[in-house]
């Protein structure tokens, strides 16, 4: 590894004990996880609450020497997550692709965790090296996110330089750095097809993300066959329940109608972990082919990714009973999932009612070949919610 990527690649084995030590002494840490863990005793008391989280991380990381120790360490935590967040996950795909290879993934994008999670835990089943994840430096406001997140493997985009040339000079850092996991390194890598999650349900790749993929190609360089060298896999994870479609829905809805989304305190970190242990439904992960064809620019690639992931895309009851509900159709829900969905609609405020179908609404549209629904063609009166409950004007509460 060159030394123009360590200030955004993963940590190696030689960091992991300096790494966790500033982790257990910064302060902030204790706060956003007394935040998610206990509310009230973190305001009240955390001179009694700060030491305890201290001690439980202090065990937790015992032990811990290496990367993969760490990524064993998460592997557990990992399972419980899946056991209780989870009805089934189901994998396909895998079995067309070479453990020995590596590939980039490039994936649809619903929560910011779980989505490279649970590639890597099937990937880890399937006998492959788990993924180099790309994350946002907008997401690594604080150093204990970011240094927890390089341990795992993750390494940065960085989102936040001003300027042009300097944002141009750390995309063609990032461009030779994927180039070189995959080409030199022979590693797996993972990173959306866009920026940001799609709240709005409806998966399409950013051409920006293709051209920064090819940002360090040669100039005597055949454009695709520089592409095929990047082994591009599309990557499409489909959801039955979205933990997180209420706070989705809420930012949406701001931002449309009132000029912007303001995050409150550690906002970030919370979404983090109600995305983890929020109940999914069922999920499957479908792995696609290697891109291979005789492409001439960004957008070609952005289409042929878009085509797998839409193809791909799994649907469920509450996908169908979302659509049939945003056009003012009845249809009964087909099971627990979707009876839960349709009762969290029904009970949500009426302005996030169309946000929060449209969520689940956009992939029908998606397999269908349409384009996704838009604030113009929702019409909240025409909504049809068949639920248990006669609350509509009750506010969320997620």
């Amino acid at each position: 590894m060159t030394a123009e990527f360590d200030n955004i690649s993963p940590f190696n084995d030689d960091d992991v004990t300096l790494v966790l030590k500033r982790v257990l002494a910064d302060r902030e840490m204790y706060s956003a996880i007394g935040d998610w863990v206990s509310p009230s005793l973190n305001r009240k008391a955390p001179w009694l609450l700060h030491p305890l989280i201290r001690l439980g991380l202090a065990w937790q990381f015992r032990g811990i020497r290496r990367v993969d120790d760490f990524q064993l360490r998460l592997r557990g935590y990992l399972k419980r997550i899946l056991d209780k967040s989870v009805a089934e996950l189901t994998v396909s795909g895998l079995d067309e692709l070479d453990p020995d290879k590596g590939y980039l993934f490039v994936s649809n994008h619903r929560d910011i965790v779980m989505d490279p999670a649970m590639v890597n835990w099937t990937l880890y089943h399937a006998g492959f090296q788990t993924v180099r994840i790309a994350i946002g430096d907008n997401l690594l406001s604080k150093p204990f996110v970011s240094d927890l997140m390089r341990l795992n493997k993750s390494f940065i985009v960085r989102r936040s330089v001003k300027g042009m040339k300097a944002k141009l000079k750390e995309a063609q850092i990032l461009s030779r750095y994927i180039h070189h996991c995959i080409t030199v390194d022979q590693t797996n890598v993972w990173i959306a097809q866009r920026e940001g999650r799609a709240k709005d349900g409806y998966d399409k790749t950013n051409s920006a993300v293709i051209g920064m993929f090819s940002l360090s190609k040669p100039k005597d360089r055949d454009y695709a066959r520089y592409i095929r060298e990047l082994n591009i896999v599309p990557v499409t994870i489909s959801y039955e329940v979205d933990p997180l479609d209420l706070s989705k829905a809420r930012e949406l809805y701001a931002q449309e109608y009132k000029g912007g989304y303001k995050k409150r305190a550690h906002e970030d970190v919370q979404s983090i972990a109600r995305g983890m242990t929020g109940w999914k439904g069922r999920v499957h992960l479908a792995f696609g082919d290697v891109l291979s064809g005789n492409y001439g620019k960004d957008s070609d690639v952005a289409v042929a990714i878009d085509e797998q992931v839409h193809r791909q895309y799994r649907l469920c009851e509450s996908n169908e009973w979302a659509h049939a509900a945003l056009h003012g159709e009845t249809l009964e829900p087909g099971n627990a999932d979707a009876i839960k969905l349709a009762e969290r609609v029904a009970t949500a405020r009426d302005t996030l009612k169309p946000y929060l179908l449209r969520q689940y609404a956009n992939a029908v549209r998606m397999k269908r070949g349409l384009p996704p629904l838009t604030s113009a063609m929702d019409n909240v009166d025409s909504i049809s919610v068949q639920a248990e409950t006669t609350d509509s004007s009750a506010t969320d509460s997620q």
